[in-house]
């Protein structure tokens, strides 16, 4: 009864509008506080406990890093600039700045980690030149919100830095060498039917008479920008410093690019800065703490071992499992945000996945992918609305070119699923 009431409230505090992460550390609370009725508030002193837990994990200190990253190099010019390098190889003609917008995002995933940060920083360059190329706005938007959905899997990443404090068995090191290829191959199934889609319906036929950047000048000033993911993943690869370090490092990096070398960042910049980063980790985090009294209150009343019971002796198979699952994430995905997906759910799959023996690291890829595809589903779709707002249009305008690309990445996912090794050989070869 109490194990439903949790879940009840949960909900029912979503759909009135209170934030996730309030409805979550809410509905624990009052799920502690009546498993524990007899001497409530001893009981209730588990809700700090956890929420302090929650918190208190060593690889958690590199997402303000990583954001504060993502917001440094958004103001610092580099996409501009490796826009034009990539125009400059690619060439100019229907379907190819939608290549260079995905192409660019890949690499900017990089740098950040972060989805939305990469939409800003690729829809703030990209929507407008694709504006005077002749692509309606609700395309580019959507290509802009899909193609920044590889950011979570190309390291380094957000998600899987989350994942990894939830699942002991996965390393941040070879979930970040596992998301690598899957990355890759997800950026490369959505060049596909974005420029399908570009040239079917002739878009950008104002493209090919734009000029074409030269293609050393434009290597030579994106040249600090391609350094960033050689510093930040070959560091951590060479063991100079961890990942929590390497977002540091990659934090400094960025403010001696920004203000010295390109000197878009000013001293009064910093401020604005600091503050947007700061609030958007303080909600990542805040989310994360509050997940932990949830996933308490979940242990405690004892939800996880039934329900895990009762799916394996359902008499689904395996792989029938694997698939309801994945359905279950992309329904969570069109209404919650990814870090929530992760700490909702994961407590709940953790003892299936270890009944089957799926590898923590592959199965964290999957999620991931899962949470990828989500972010630009509606009606949640984080990237979409950074990159719709940008582009001001509204949302729904973009679902007629959104249904594509969604199509391609799950045929991404589903590849991964069929073959581990897409996720697994990368960091087995490198030694995670």
């Amino acid at each position: 009864m109490t194990a439903t009431l949790l879940f009840v409230l949960f909900i029912g505090a979503m759909l009135i509008g209170v934030p996730i992460g309030a409805a979550l550390g809410l509905a624990g609370t009052v799920a502690i506080g009546i498993a524990n009725a007899e001497i409530p508030w001893f009981g209730l002193m588990a809700v700090p406990q956890n929420f302090y837990a929650g918190l208190g994990k060593y690889p958690l200190l590199a997402i303000p890093m990583f954001v504060l990253v993502g917001s440094i190099f958004d103001r610092s010019g580099v996409a501009l600039r490796l826009v034009n390098l990539a125009v400059s190889i690619v060439g100019r003609g229907p379907g190819m700045l939608p290549l260079v917008a995905i192409a660019v995002a890949m690499f900017l995933g990089g740098i950040s980690g972060s989805g939305p940060a990469t939409a800003a920083a690729v829809g703030g360059v990209m929507i407008a030149a694709m504006a005077r190329a002749g692509y309606p706005a609700p395309y580019s938007a959507a290509v802009v919100g899909a193609a920044a959905a590889t950011d979570i899997l190309i390291p380094p990443s957000v998600a899987f830095i989350v994942y990894s404090v939830l699942v002991p068995g996965a390393s941040v090191p070879a979930l970040f060498a596992a998301g690598m290829i899957p990355g890759v191959l997800a950026g490369l199934a959505l060049i596909v039917p974005a420029v399908w889609l570009a040239r079917r319906h002739r878009m950008g036929a104002e493209e090919a008479h734009l000029p074409r950047p030269p293609f050393w000048k434009s290597l030579r000033e994106a040249a600090w920008g391609l350094v960033a993911p050689v510093l930040i993943l070959g560091g951590m690869r060479a063991g100079w410093f961890t990942p929590t370090e390497a977002a540091v490092v990659a934090v400094f990096y960025g403010l001696f690019v920004g203000m010295v070398v390109h000197r878009t960042i000013r001293v009064r910049d910093l401020f604005d800065i600091l503050r947007e980063s700061g609030e958007l980790s303080a909600v990542i985090l805040l989310v994360v703490s509050l997940a932990g009294i949830f996933a308490f209150s979940l242990s405690t009343l004892g939800v996880i071992d039934p329900v895990t019971t009762a799916i394996v002796h359902s008499g689904l198979s395996e792989w029938a499992v694997l698939l309801l699952i994945v359905l279950l994430l992309v329904l969570a995905g069109m209404v919650l945000d990814g870090i929530s997906i992760f700490l909702i759910f994961v407590p709940l799959l953790m003892p299936l996945m270890n009944h089957y023996q799926w590898d923590p690291v592959w199965f964290g890829v999957l999620l991931t992918l899962n949470v990828a595809i989500g972010q630009f589903t509606p009606p949640m779709a984080v990237n979409l609305m950074v990159s719709s707002r940008i582009a001001g249009v509204p949302m729904e305008a973009t679902s007629r070119w959104v249904g594509w690309l969604l199509v391609a990445m799950g045929l991404c996912m589903l590849l991964v699923m069929i073959w581990p090794p897409l996720a697994t050989w990368l960091p087995q070869y490198l030694g995670y």
